[in-house]
């Protein structure tokens, strides 16, 4: 897995930015996501690893759209009963909007509804508005991966939030969204296209 890129969520103004809108990771985004992945990692994957991720079974890809630019975007993988966040990564230039906090909450509850009762991932232990994230959805260090990142080398913390398939986590989440300052907005048109039938854009990544 892959540090989770999440900087400061507060550098612009919301009212700077057109409505966020979290859908389902396309072909058609990925140029912007290369975009951003090239901005937030030293290591950044290429085109042909985020086809082949998009593409796998048990992957759950998300980009956050700003009228039509990404702004962010955010994965994870299933493993048995537990979510593995792969990524997660706002584009630094257009920060606010709570844009990784609503990555988060939807990623979040995919994994719970595909089954997760615990979700993990690795972030660089120098990476504080990342972690500070987590810390709000009830992430937790649970042990480190001595010098996992390169460029520079350094640690990562592995963090795990357990039992996400309680009430008590769903009130979490719930807070969360409640404390957003525009409402979280979902377009699931993808995923119902797929439900009906209609594959034809996901045949195409």
């Amino acid at each position: 897995m892959i540090v989770a890129t999440v900087a400061s969520d507060r550098k612009l103004d919301d009212a700077q930015l057109e409505p966020v809108v979290i859908t389902t990771m396309r072909r058609r985004h990925l140029r912007n996501v290369l975009r951003i992945e090239e901005k937030t990692s030293t290591t950044p994957w290429s085109l042909g690893l985020f086809l082949a991720e998009v593409r796998r079974e048990e992957r759950e890809y998300l980009v956050a759209l700003s009228g039509s630019q990404v702004v962010g975007f955010a994965g994870l993988l299933y493993v048995v009963g537990e979510g593995h966040i792969t990524t997660v990564a706002v584009d630094p230039e257009m920060q606010g909007g709570r844009i990784g906090t609503r990555l988060m909450l939807v990623l979040t509850r995919r994994a719970i509804a595909h089954g997760s009762d615990s979700i993990t991932l690795e972030v660089r232990a120098s990476n504080a508005p990342a972690l500070a994230l987590y810390r709000r959805f009830g992430f937790a260090p649970a042990g480190v991966r001595k010098d996992y990142y390169k460029d520079p080398t350094e640690d990562a913390l592995v963090l795990w939030a357990h039992d996400v398939d309680t009430p008590a986590y769903a009130d979490r989440l719930s807070a969360i969204e409640m404390q957003l300052p525009t409402p979280l907005v979902l377009d699931d048109s993808a995923n119902t296209d797929a439900s009906n039938g209609d594959t034809t854009e996901r045949d195409a990544l």
